[in-house]
């Protein structure tokens, strides 16, 4: 099944196998202010097992997420009043619920901005409603950790620079105990960065790294990664000392890097 526009009013929703997420039934919040498409999809992710409530626009949405615990965000760009890059920016900002865009859109430049707003993952119209619950599924997954992270028989937590990260709860802090949220794009990236540290990585080997998030990424947006990240472990983004770019080889991670 394909959903693009009003025009998919005639399709069929096909169910799939049924899904459950780790954590009993997930809550899709889907923001679309096309009524067809915005039934097509609600039945859909329901036949497949997925708790879906639906907004027209941002008021809609705010509504909803005061009252109700969402899992994941599906949001559309073009949207009646405030649009969807403000909308996922100003969640972005508020938490690290995951986000996956929806647009008609599908220039790269419409996914890097998507992305430097905070996205988690990025859908262009016409889709896939098979598709589109494969990238759920993905981005859930990356963000609900089943089991705790251990090496070695022990839990392990990252220590760099004045920065602590503890793979077990995926949470950032700085020794004085401030607490950063981070996207699952972000967390795998410095996830990789700190197992690599002092080694000059290209992009390349992020997309071919066994991280999830990063393998499923474009060159550009390894670099959209990187700079959301930098604003948030840097003392001074514009002159990065912690994650420096390599002229013609990629990015450099250049603390000592310790396990806790």
């Amino acid at each position: 099944m394909q959903i693009h526009s009003a025009a998919s009013a005639d399709l069929q929703v096909r169910a799939s196998t049924p899904w459950r997420p780790m954590s009993d039934v997930a809550h899709i919040l889907l923001v679309e202010d096309d009524v067809e498409i915005r039934e097509l999809v609600a039945t859909f992710l329901r036949q497949n097992g997925l708790r879906a409530s639906v907004a027209r626009d941002g008021g809609e949405m705010d509504q909803l997420l005061s009252v109700s615990a969402v899992d994941l965000l599906l949001l559309d760009i073009m949207l009646p009043g405030e649009d969807g890059l403000s909308l996922c920016r100003r969640v972005r900002a508020a938490g690290s619920m995951p986000i996956i865009m929806l647009t008609a859109r599908g220039q790269e430049v419409d996914r890097i901005v998507g992305l430097e707003m905070g996205a988690d993952d990025y859908l262009c119209k016409p889709f896939s409603s098979h598709e589109l619950l494969a990238r759920i599924r993905a981005v859930l997954r990356r963000s609900q950790v089943a089991e705790p992270a251990r090496r070695d028989g022990r839990r392990t937590v990252f220590s760099f620079a004045h920065w602590r990260l503890d793979l077990a709860t995926r949470k950032l802090c700085s020794n004085d105990g401030l607490r950063v949220p981070l996207t699952s794009s972000e967390f795998e990236l410095l996830v990789f960065f700190c197992e690599h540290p002092n080694r000059v990585l290209t992009r390349e080997q992020f997309i071919d790294s066994p991280h999830e998030k990063l393998a499923m990424s474009f060159e550009r947006s390894i670099d959209v990664y990187v700079s959301r990240l930098r604003r948030k472990i840097e003392k001074d983004p514009r002159h990065p000392a912690l994650i420096e770019t390599v002229r013609s080889g990629g990015y450099l991670f250049t603390p000592t890097v310790s396990r806790v």
